[in-house]
């Protein structure tokens, strides 16, 4: 290697990306010398200039170090309680400045000769399963909203896509049986414009919600909305929507939002306690409310002149920029327009919370539980708003693994380490407060990229990225100061290789990890449940995966044979899961059942997670039901019918189903033992 390589590696370095990276074997690797170059054109040379950051993290009861720049001296620290205090800022041996214990965790603002300084000084862990659990064990429930039906109430069903209303009846449902928790699948704000884009993993922006996941009636009641169905002329389709096996997000959405917008136009001119309810979050919103409005009502006028105008990045210069002036004059042409897009924030807003409010009154501990995805497209609204939020010109993914040798690439963009440092760690709070919003805990999505991304500039193979390090214990320590703050769990979907120590470090910070079914395994065998770990969470599966019937029937490996993903066919592959059935059968039964008859096993491996160790066992939908199909089957796009499935009778109503509510109990007795 020339010298010129040897500095491109130091410089990589300095920016916090590494030239090298170990793979599952063991072995180290080198990054290619162009990705270095074009991530560090992309992240930025590290400056030493900007050695103050705008906030500076700390812990409970401990000094707390400042940069060597801030200086040293007295100083006023002005707590968030508003108490003053005089103190004084000691310089230690190695040049930094030291702040004394403060023992109030919170947002302070320190004032040190002619700067200001938030100090973020977080709980020493989150609040956490153990808080809420106090020597119990918990268990809840797994579901993907769009796929949730309710039932038809004065005229007025989902539309073919699941809905806050039908969260709000599960989780009563549930919390009548004794759960404590329902995990949600991602209610992240997709492209209104672009109902074809509806994976909830690929998000315009995790600062607000998707609007097609909203029940109006939870504001403004069955009767109005039946109204507006009915004006509207609505219902017909509506009802083709309900009967559908699958969703038709194309087809229900255009329903969904002629809804809404009728429910718009009959609200615009209205006066009384909503509409100042709305005014208010409006206000509260600010700019990014209105930035996000402003993306929205542009984008569907860009697609409706030419449905190929999907990207912003092609868009006219100007509107490129969201605060030139071509913007404004858009906005101010077109207020209905972005007005009636901050409206399906409000109308989502206001509904997520009734659905919340309606799971802690059927008595769950936890309630609801967001899921927070990893990144977002970088053709969406937050990249479009706030571009140096984002680190553009690559896509977060994975290295080669044991599963997908040729690594992934998942197509979505992160948040720049760079503008957390510099912006006080403002785009990271902002999505962890809304994900917190309505929720009593949150499951983060790929919790390693609090420490590390595998980042693949644009136009390269997954092969040919490199890992990206980002501040984990400043990210850590916020993370569990707005846990408390919102008396929410934090759940890590921690699954894969993870840098070394990490696991310790979550652990610490009581940021409970995740446990499934199929990789708990003790060599050839299944690991005893009572052997998990007790600082993760239990669960049969996740959306990824197959459930428990139909990885006992081989659902799963007969739908990856007929899309050809297997070189013989998926011979090898049944010939390995029969050899695993019986490894199941052996931990969490006594007789084997044959693969086309999966109750009996759905049964007892519910039973078998119920046992384990950690504080809450969460049990996907599908598997109470006995299903046989996953949500999302990797590896797959339009050749499968991801994220589209839908349940075939309302959820509440199906756990009333004899064998359901049987599981149910089974999985309440274990958990109570």
């Amino acid at each position: 290697m020339d010298l010129a390589d040897d500095g491109l590696h130091d410089r990589a370095r300095w920016a916090g990306i590494a030239p090298d990276w170990t793979d599952v074997t063991g072995q180290t690797r080198s990054v290619a010398p162009e990705t270095l170059r074009r991530l560090l054109e992309r992240i930025g040379e590290a400056d030493a200039a900007a050695a103050v950051p705008p906030l500076v993290t700390g812990l409970t009861g401990q000094a707390i170090p400042l940069p060597p720049a801030a200086g040293d001296g007295a100083a006023l620290l002005v707590l968030e309680s508003g108490v003053r205090i005089d103190i004084a800022v000691h310089r230690g041996d190695d040049g930094r400045g030291w702040v004394p214990p403060i023992l109030e965790p919170g947002y302070h603002h320190l004032r040190l000769q002619d700067r200001e300084i938030t100090l973020a000084v977080a709980p020493l862990r989150c609040f956490s399963l153990d808080d809420i659990a106090r020597g119990g064990r918990l268990w809840g429930l797994a579901a993907q909203i769009y796929g949730l039906r309710r039932p038809r109430n004065g005229g007025v069903g989902d539309g073919g896509i699941g809905d806050s209303g039908g969260v709000a009846e599960l989780a009563r449902a549930a919390g009548r049986r004794g759960a404590d928790a329902l995990a949600l699948s991602p209610t992240h704000a997709l492209f209104t414009a672009e109902p074809q884009r509806f994976g909830p993993y690929s998000p315009s922006s995790r600062l607000f919600l998707n609007p097609l996941l909203a029940d109006p009636a939870a504001l403004f009641g069955v009767g109005r909305v039946a109204a507006a169905i009915r004006s509207a002329g609505l219902d017909d389709t509506r009802r083709r929507c309900e009967a559908a096996e699958l969703i038709d997000w194309p087809a229900a959405a255009q329903a969904k939002l002629a809804l809404l917008r009728a429910l718009y136009d009959g609200f615009d001119t209205e006066a009384g306690p909503l509409a100042a309810d709305f005014a208010g979050f409006v206000q509260a919103g600010g700019a990014l409310l209105e930035d996000h409005a402003r993306f929205e009502a542009l984008q569907a006028a860009r697609l409706a002149a030419d449905p190929a105008d999907r990207d912003w990045r092609r868009w006219p210069a100007a509107l490129r920029d969201p605060g030139s002036a071509a913007v404004a004059e858009f906005a101010a042409a077109h207020p209905g327009a972005v007005r009636f897009h901050a409206f399906l924030q409000w109308v989502a807003d206001r509904a997520l919370a009734d659905a919340q409010s309606q799971a802690r009154s059927a008595g769950m501990r936890i309630g609801l539980v967001a899921d927070l995805a990893v990144g977002m497209d970088a053709t969406g609204s937050h990249a479009w708003s706030r571009p140096s939020d984002v680190l553009g010109g690559a896509s977060i993914g994975s290295p080669p693994d044991a599963f997908n040798a040729a690594g992934q690439n998942w197509t979505l963009a992160a948040i720049s380490p760079r503008a957390m440092r510099e912006t006080g760690f403002a785009p990271f709070l902002a999505t962890l407060r809304a994900a917190l919003r309505h929720a009593g805990g949150v499951r983060i999505d790929h919790v390693m990229g609090l420490a590390r991304l595998w980042l693949v500039p644009d136009g390269l193979a997954p092969t040919e990225g490199a890992y990206l390090s980002y501040p984990v214990e400043d990210l850590l320590r916020l993370v569990a100061l707005e846990s408390h703050r919102h008396r929410a769990v934090v759940i890590g979907e921690d699954l894969g290789t993870l840098p070394w120590g990490f696991a310790d470090q979550l652990a610490d910070r009581a940021v409970a990890g995740m446990r499934v079914l199929w990789f708990e395994r003790e060599g050839s065998g299944f690991k005893p449940a009572e052997h998990w770990s007790p600082t993760a969470v239990a669960m049969s599966s996740t959306h990824d995966l197959p459930p428990v019937a139909g990885w006992w029937r081989g659902t799963d490996i007969a739908a990856r044979a007929a899309l050809d993903q297997y070189p013989d066919g998926g011979v090898a592959e049944q010939a390995q899961r029969a050899t695993d059935r019986a490894a199941l059968w052996q931990a969490v039964g006594d007789s084997t059942p044959p693969p086309e008859s999966p109750a009996p096993v759905v049964d007892a491996a519910l039973r078998f997670v119920a046992r384990s160790p950690g504080r809450l066992a969460l049990v996907p939908l599908e598997d109470v039901l006995g299903l046989e199909e996953q949500p999302n089957l990797p590896g797959t796009i339009d050749e499968h019918p991801n994220w589209r499935r839908r349940l075939t009778r309302p959820a509440g109503e199906a756990l009333a189903e004899p064998d359901v509510a049987a599981r149910l109990a089974a999985i309440r007795r274990e958990r109570q033992r």
